[in-house]
């Protein structure tokens, strides 16, 4: 445990966020030497640190296999603790590989009654500390007895992220390494040495932390029992008057950023320029020769001709203000292409320019891989950001409510909210910007809505923190300082509904992923009149005596005005309670509205089209009478609320935060229901939908965006000189024409903009196979359908060793299948998990990456972006053509303006969608795959034409009974 070997300044600055301040830095440079003086009394007298070894992740599942403790004094071990656990069965080999744990080590060891007897023996009930203590916890206490060890479990991976925010790492091995503390060895023994270590730098860590914090998170919710409390409480007693500010701890932090993005001025508005001063087209093509700027960014680096010409034609579309489709392979290298030219356009201009994109991995690789590197090697350097939504960002001014609030709204266990208070408290002292995404809060938990905001939501001048010390508003400022800013899809979009009121004025856009940004937008643009959404306005209005109402009036009760504000807050109040209940009215029309058109099929959500048959049924006319009744009562409502704000406002501003959000809620449903319920505007298509596994809630009222390209020509293209729209999957038989028309490029005029492909770089023909089982029966002939898809998925399963997956496009054949199928392979040894109802994708997702043999039935989510390089995904199936529902509303709407509306929609939507899919195969050079296509519509209809001449390799059509020796032979030939 010594400091010797701790991180140097230099070293600790790697190692932490990027924007950490330098005083915070080396602060935690200096950790491990006050670790080893500093004394903590009481709260490192007796403790006991643990870890233990298990044959795998879940404790219902899996065993013990060993156990690991010792007792701390002060900075001493004076005694320690370990034994090896004999489990029912064979420790699997991958456990043995990483904790040399053999089958031998433990035949011989105490059974875990008789390891867990001992442990508690050991521990006397003293507190217990472990890295994740949940994991740890959840094995022990599984055991007989287990309960016993210790009432109190300190988890020492949460507590890290309240000492130490800005690392970037919280891991055990990460942090032992970074303070000099003995190693990690993926053993228990070498783990609790390791954590004696870093225990003492997290309770250094903590006490660094502003003063009066600690007395701010001792003194919370003093009702939830919380095992950091005792430690929080300790510490504060170290600087008993002293009193925290988080409006002053965020001044502070923000005088000590000293970072470029903070310190330099506000970028140009390219609409103010003549034109770009871009380098030529040759200086661009330099960049990537071999001892050019992409090659001191990857040493090695092998130019590629693909990538070069991707990066000339986004300097070309930036040096004439036009935009370009560009559709790049996999394997292309399409984000350094763009981020090239485009960073060279930000510095040489003073400009800000974006980067949008659908996924977060993207996202993530920009921000933490390919921005880097491009800003330690071109000259001048590069500022550049993440921007997100405003829900991904702590509300500091709700932080400070849930604090002091005399209660934790969740259905889970409330020490958790605690948590993630104290965690995002840290976090806000020690960061000038950042958002909550990496910040470990369980949101299974923790009401995200308590400690975040939206647009609509945000308090703005009303609150302290505003501008400046705001997180959202901040990182908003940040941005327009930057010269590259990177954001998602869903906020370009929003930016646009908001007439740019979110983003800074950037004119120059990359669109990555881009095949799937029609949907994105019209989710966003979407008006959507929800009974989830309504209910939580009214909640937290309340009412006399809960809610924003109530507060405000009790805190108006002793103000000069009284009589005139409760007579204002009264009315509102009443209102309010009359709109609340005509909404409850208004949602339980639409569930009836809802049972009386025909069903379009067993799913539990019905989505039902409001086209013209429906506005002149009978039942149309029962549901608008109780809407317009509704929307009579919101007008009234929202008036009166309005009425009231603007009144308080005079005078107390601080109070009306609360009530003005619902009121400019209020005024939201109001406007959304009546362009439903009136239906005139023709730029939208109308529908409802209700939960039917419930029997209330979950009713809700959309209208949405009918032509995107419409809107994105009239409201967004115009204003940019240049976007560029990219991605592995656009054309559909080598056309463009289905995308530009999507993004509205075609309204424009063909001058405006130029399309490119780009073959992969990846050799498809020979890594690739593309099967098509042509004689699987009609889905029609349900029995035979499955009898015969049944029959081929083992077959495949068998062949390909497991490592396929399956993607459905509807619940219940691949419920059926599964239920088929899975016990037929398990037979021979294969493993299948299925996306059953609530299973986590996230968790189906690990459990498919964690096994080279595991295969999965899934659904809409694992179409697209899901990476499993490498022998873990050797082969995906498609049992039928992803084509939309033809009771969907939109293409009810489409069907009805358009002849051929299948054609030009539906069709290549879903030639997109199976690219995406076989997308899944390919991710590397030497990735190797097959695509089983069981769809006989693709040889039996003209249209199927369409789906094969798309895909990056030949097919080859073969009898389903003989797909299985095929794919056996080609995987042998591939190995």
């Amino acid at each position: 445990m010594s400091a010797s070997a701790a991180a140097s300044p230099l070293a600790m600055a790697a190692a932490v966020l990027p924007g950490t301040p330098q005083q915070v830095i080396d602060a935690y440079a200096t950790l491990a030497a006050r670790a080893e003086t500093r004394s903590f009394g009481l709260i490192e007298d007796d403790v006991v640190v643990l870890d233990t070894e298990t044959t795998g992740l879940s404790h219902r599942e899996n065993e013990l296999i060993e156990i690991a403790a010792a007792r701390l004094r002060g900075r001493e071990i004076v005694d320690r603790f370990d034994t090896f656990v004999k489990p029912s069965g064979l420790i699997p080999a991958e456990i043995t590989e990483l904790t040399s744990i053999t089958n031998v080590d433990v035949a011989h060891a105490p059974s875990a009654e008789g390891a867990v007897a001992a442990l508690t023996e050991f521990v006397g009930g003293a507190p217990v500390i472990a890295h994740n203590a949940a994991f740890d916890r959840g094995f022990i206490e599984a055991v007989s007895g287990g309960s016993e060890v210790s009432d109190i479990w300190i988890d020492s991976l949460a507590l890290s992220r309240i000492a130490l925010p800005r690392l970037s790492s919280h891991k055990l091995a990460s942090m032992a390494e970074l303070f000099g503390c003995a190693s990690v060895s993926h053993r228990a023994n070498a783990d609790v040495e390791a954590l004696c270590g870093v225990w003492r730098i997290l309770l250094c860590g903590l006490d660094d932390l502003p003063l009066g914090l600690m007395r701010r998170l001792a003194d919370m919710h003093p009702d939830v029992p919380w095992s950091y409390r005792p430690i929080f409480s300790f510490l504060a007693g170290s600087h008993p008057d002293a009193v925290f500010s988080l409006v002053s701890a965020r001044h502070d932090i923000l005088a000590a950023d000293s970072s470029s993005a903070a310190g330099s001025s506000a970028r140009i508005d390219a609409d103010e320029l003549p034109g770009l001063n871009l380098p030529s087209r040759e200086e661009v093509e330099a960049c990537f020769e071999p001892d050019g700027l992409v090659n001191r960014m990857y040493p090695g680096y092998e130019p590629r001709m693909e990538q070069v010409q991707m990066a000339a034609e986004v300097r070309d579309a930036l040096a004439t203000s036009s935009h370009r489709v560009i559709e790049a392979g996999t394997g292309v290298g399409k984000s350094i292409a763009y981020l090239v030219p485009f960073a060279q356009a930000a510095k040489r201009n003073n400009i800000t320019v974006g980067i949008a994109t659908k996924s977060n991995n993207l996202a993530d690789q920009l921000m933490y891989h390919e921005l880097p590197r491009l800003a330690r090697e071109i000259e001048g350097g590069l500022t550049y950001c993440a921007l997100k939504g405003y829900d991904h960002y702590p509300c500091l001014r709700k932080l400070e409510r849930l604090a002091r609030a005399s209660e934790v709204h969740t259905t889970r266990d409330p020490a958790d909210t605690l948590t993630a208070i104290a965690v995002i408290y840290a976090y806000a002292c020690q960061s000038p910007a950042g958002d909550l995404d990496g910040l470990g809060i369980r949101w299974r938990s923790v009401r995200k809505a308590d400690l975040t905001t939206s647009s609509r939501e945000c308090a703005r001048r009303l609150c302290p923190f505003y501008p400046d010390k705001c997180m959202v508003h901040g990182s908003r400022r940040r941005a327009a300082r930057a010269d590259v800013v990177v954001t998602n899809h869903s906020l370009l979009f929003r930016n646009v509904a908001a007439d740019g009121k979110i983003l800074p004025p950037i004119r120059h856009w990359v669109v990555d992923e881009a095949h799937s940004i029609e949907g994105e937008a019209r989710r966003q643009w979407a008006v959507t009149v929800s009974a989830d959404e309504s209910r939580s306005i009214f909640e937290r209005l309340g009412g006399a005596r809960i809610g924003s109402l109530g507060r405000i009036t009790r805190d108006l009760a002793a103000s000069d005005a009284a009589t005139l504000f409760m007579g204002l807050t009264a009315k509102a109040t009443s209102s309010t309670q009359r709109a609340s209940l005509a909404m409850a009215d208004l949602f339980d029309a639409v569930r009836d509205l809802a049972r009386s058109a025909r069903s379009d099929s067993g799913y539990d959500t019905a989505n039902m089209w409001i086209g013209r048959e429906v506005r002149e049924s009978a039942a149309w006319g029962v549901f608008a009478e109780v809407a317009n009744t509704a929307i009579d009562a919101l007008d009234e409502a929202s008036k009166n609320l309005a009425s009231l704000v603007e009144t308080v406002a005079e005078e107390k501003p601080e109070l009306v935060a609360d009530v003005a959000d619902g009121q400019r809620r209020l005024k939201e449903l109001h406007d959304g229901l009546k362009l439903v319920v009136e239906g005139t505007n023709d730029r939208y298509v109308y529908s409802c939908q209700v939960n039917r596994r419930i029997k209330a809630g979950g009713e809700s009222l959309s209208a949405e965006r009918l032509d995107i390209g419409e809107a994105l020509a009239e409201n967004w293209l115009p204003e940019m000189h240049t976007a560029i729209f990219a991605s592995a999957t656009m054309t559909v038989s080598g056309s463009f024409d289905h995308f530009t028309h999507a993004v509205g490029l075609d309204r424009l005029g063909r001058e405006s903009f130029q399309t490119l492909h780009l073959d992969s770089s990846y050799d498809f023909e020979r890594n690739m196979a593309v099967v098509v089982a042509g004689d699987i029966p009609d889905p029609r002939n349900r029995a035979a359908y499955l009898d015969a898809l049944e029959n081929l998925l083992v077959d495949v399963h068998v062949a390909m060793g497991g490592s396929t997956l399956t993607l459905f496009t509807n619940r219940r054949d691949m419920e059926e299948l599964f239920d088929r199928v899975s016990p037929r392979l398990s037979k021979g040894g294969l493993a299948l998990d299925c996306q059953k109802k609530n299973t986590s994708a996230k968790i189906l997702r690990d459990r498919f990456l964690s096994d080279e043999t595991s295969s999965l039935f899934a659904l809409k989510a694992f179409w697209e972006g899901f990476d499993a390089a490498g022998d873990t995904l050797r082969c995906v199936v498609i049992p039928k053509l992803p084509f939309s529902s033809p009771t969907d509303p939109l293409s009810c709407e489409r069907g009805v303006r358009e002849d051929r509306a299948w054609a030009r929609y539906s069709l290549p939507e879903a030639v997109l969608e199976v690219k995406q899919a076989a997308g899944r195969l390919i991710r590397t050079s030497t990735d190797a795959g097959v695509l089983v296509l069981a769809d006989s519509r693709l040889v039996t209809k003209g249209y199927g034409k369409k789906f094969l001449s798309s895909l990056p390799a030949a097919y080859q059509r073969i009898e389903s009974s003989q797909v299985g020796r095929y794919l056996e032979l080609w995987r042998a030939s591939h190995r």
